[in-house]
Formats: C-alpha cells, sequence, structure tokens
C-alpha cells in the first residue's frame, strides 16, 4: 500500500463497519494520509428487484452506508476533505464514472463478505483491477459489520 500526502482515495462501499473500531489499521492509516477523499456506494439489489427497477429501498441504504462512512473517516481523520455520492446499480458503471471525475490514485473497497455478497459483487475486484489499472486495497465486512476471518474468496 503506497500512500502520499497527495492521495486521492477512492473509497466503495457495499457493507459498513459496526463502529470505527472494527476498522483494520491499515485501512485508517489509507484514510488519515488521503488528501482528498471520495465514497460511493452503489445500489445494490437482488436480481429480481434489478430487472423490475424496485431499487427504493436500495438506494435509502447505499444512502445510509455514506452517512457511516463519512461519519467514520470524520472520527478517523477530522481533517479530511470527504464527499459522497451513491452511485449505479451497477457496481462497475458506479466505480467507472467515480474514477473518470475524481481520478483516484488508489481505491478502496469495502465488500459483503461472501456469505451474504450479491451478484454484482462476483467478479467485481477482477475486473477492476483489469479495467483500470490502479492500486486497490480491498477487505470485507460481515453482516454484523465486522471483519471475518481470512478466508479465500
Amino acid at each position: 500500500m503506497s500512500v502520499t500526502p497527495e492521495t486521492r482515495l477512492l473509497i466503495a462501499t457495499g457493507e459498513v463497519a459496526a463502529n470505527v473500531d472494527e476498522l483494520p489499521v491499515l485501512i485508517r492509516v489509507l484514510i488519515r494520509s488521503a488528501s482528498e477523499i471520495l465514497v460511493i456506494t452503489p445500489i445494490l439489489v437482488s436480481r429480481l428487484r434489478w430487472i423490475a427497477s424496485d431499487t427504493d429501498r436500495a438506494r435509502y441504504e447505499a444512502d445510509e452506508r455514506l452517512g457511516v462512512v463519512l461519519a467514520h473517516i470524520g472520527a478517523v481523520a477530522p481533517g479530511a476533505h470527504a464527499e459522497a455520492q451513491i452511485g449505479d446499480e451497477s457496481p462497475l458503471t458506479a466505480f467507472d464514472d467515480a474514477i473518470r471525475a475524481f481520478r483516484p490514485d488508489h481505491i478502496l473497497v469495502a465488500l459483503r463478505s461472501a456469505d451474504h455478497d450479491a451478484w454484482q459483487e462476483r467478479g467485481l475486484i477482477d475486473a477492476l483491477r483489469q479495467d483500470f489499472h490502479i492500486p486497490i486495497t480491498v477487505f470485507e465486512f460481515d453482516r454484523a459489520g465486522r471483519v471475518p476471518p481470512t478466508r479465500p474468496r
């Protein structure tokens, strides 16, 4: 993880920490070291709801995640300049939009753990690495907002 005082950090979150103490130490260091932060959270819906364009509940949940992440950033790096936006229902499109507009130096991705991930998240990290060639740090949270025990993904 290479960080400089000029690092523009894109944080994308499909899940959030139960509290700021659940954030891994290296994640806190990355957040503290960033000069600018953009937080995006895609609208994560089931396939059926996506096909039916029923995204209202998922949009509300995405907005709640943004609030939690911004509060965590405020606790970890009180002076940080952070902006936030809800992303597209397609996480890859949400990343594409944010990367083009924000031009991050590093991407931090908080995924839902494998026991409750969604179809939109499968293969996402591989696609990001292949398409964008930007350093990526990935970690997971379980349903309780805690980092699950390490296991292959």
